[in-house]
């Protein structure tokens, strides 16, 4: 019992959905031909490494398609290449606030990451001088009473972390650090090219240019403002400019409901370059088959995480005891690599020993179905019901929103032509649903 214990402990870690995989990682499957031949290090890699001026670019997917684990692809991918990378998780490391950013906060975890990165490489002292001047303002925000002439160099810097660690952490300070730093954004990035252009002077050895990359903004919440337009485009849109200003490569994630914005030709515009979307594994079809190679590879993805654990297990009969069981999991994840992982973890649960029963399983798809059932409004069901009958999405502020809360998932392939062919359909959770059968009933021609 105990062997048993230990083994299902091992697997419930391994399918932890929240654990990126860090680059070379052995349980890290290539998945380009189920994801319409998309590549992150010649898509993203090659526009930084062959530009000859400063590039900012945005990446997009559902939140959970696996940017992370592409992003620290592309930060070894760049390292090989001689570019320094500084790479941060905005929501993991303590800077962002998903239900309440503004360009402020991202513009001072990008200062406070680099400025811990690259202190030995350049004088703080640009940063410093404006922290100073802006003192007596931000002393009680920072929750300090020290004098910043009093503090070391690696105290002072600190002072940026706090905050960006209030900004985060207490509610009640947000708008007034924003208040008193707003009118001073353009100083502070001012200061902070200063910094960077000096820092790039001196990089390590092999390295010569410099590149930021700033994850998980794209768990950033689509809030509507008072003025009719989402906190998304007031973000990535009305602070463009900003956001660009940074004298290195930048690539900032963004909600993938950016991408189908009404004005996303301006992004477009703006960024000078598509944005790079990760779509899902394509598990089925547009006309609604099994496609074997993505099943394929959403098994491989499972058997290489369980391989870590111990190498002598099957798929089968070792972990699951009916293959239609396996089969019916990898279709009902939509190709979504969180969503898989979180159902295996919730599977080994309710399992005392392996291999798993079909019951547990049937649990934690249930359970999962519930959860999105939830998330759709009685007026969401129709609009779903016509995304899976004709596999497109309208672009508008509802199809907008059921993309970012993944009840619409994007799928691309390759036509005979060559031609990349985009499509979207219904999470396979919600079509099991009675309210999204009845109203497909509804609509069938």
């Amino acid at each position: 019992m105990a062997q048993n214990t230990d083994i299902l402990r091992r697997l419930f870690n391994v399918f932890d959905p929240f654990r990126p995989l860090p680059a070379g990682d052995p349980a890290y499957v290539e998945c380009r031909e189920v994801r319409g031949d998309g590549d992150i290090l010649m898509q993203l890699g090659k526009e930084i490494e062959y530009a000859d001026r400063m590039t900012c670019q945005l990446y997009a997917g559902h939140r959970g398609a696996g940017k992370s684990t592409e992003l620290r692809r592309l930060q070894q991918y760049l390292d090989s290449q001689g570019f320094f990378v500084v790479y941060f998780d905005g929501d993991d490391q303590g800077d962002i606030d998903p239900e309440d950013v503004q360009y402020t906060d991202i513009l001072l975890a990008c200062t406070r990451h680099l400025l811990e990165a690259l202190k030995d490489n350049a004088s703080p002292r640009p940063l410093l001088d404006w922290l100073k001047n802006l003192w007596e303002d931000l002393q009680d925000l920072a929750q300090t009473e020290v004098s910043l002439e009093s503090l070391s160099i690696e105290g002072q810097i600190s002072q940026f972390g706090k905050l960006t660690a209030n900004l985060k952490a207490e509610p009640s300070l947000r708008r007034r650090i924003r208040e008193r730093v707003n009118p001073h954004t353009t100083t502070l990035t001012g200061a902070l090219n200063e910094f960077i252009n000096e820092a790039k002077k001196n990089l390590p050895t092999g390295y010569s240019q410099l590149v930021v990359i700033a994850d998980s903004l794209d768990r950033i919440a689509r809030v509507i403002q008072e003025d009719g337009r989402s906190s998304h485009d007031h973000i990535f849109i009305d602070r463009s400019e900003q956001l660009k200003k940074l004298d290195c490569h930048v690539v900032y994630t963004v909600p993938i409901s950016m991408v189908y914005s009404d004005r996303a030709t301006d992004v477009r515009d703006i960024y000078g370059t598509d944005s790079q979307v990760l779509p899902m594994i394509m598990v089925q079809t547009p006309d609604n088959q099994r496609h074997e190679p993505g099943v394929e590879k959403v098994k491989e993805l499972i058997a290489k995480r369980i391989s870590q654990v111990d190498a002598s297990l099957s798929l089968e009969p070792d972990i699951f005891a009916e293959s239609k069981a396996l089969e019916g999991l990898c279709l009902v994840s939509g190709g979504h690599v969180r969503n898989l992982l979180s159902l295996m973890k919730e599977a080994i649960k309710y399992t005392d020993s392996l291999p798993i029963p079909t019951r547990a399983i049937q649990r934690s798809i249930s359970e999962a179905r519930n959860t999105y059932r939830n998330n759709v409004y009685d007026d969401q069901w129709q609009p779903l019901a016509r995304v899976y009958l004709n596999k497109q999405i309208i672009h508008d502020e509802m199809h907008r929103s059921l993309l970012f809360s993944r009840c619409i998932l994007e799928y691309r392939c390759l036509d005979a032509e060559g031609e990349i062919k985009c499509w979207y359909d219904v999470h396979p959770l919600l079509k099991g649903t009675k309210e999204f059968q009845d109203n497909f009933a509804k609509i069938q021609p």
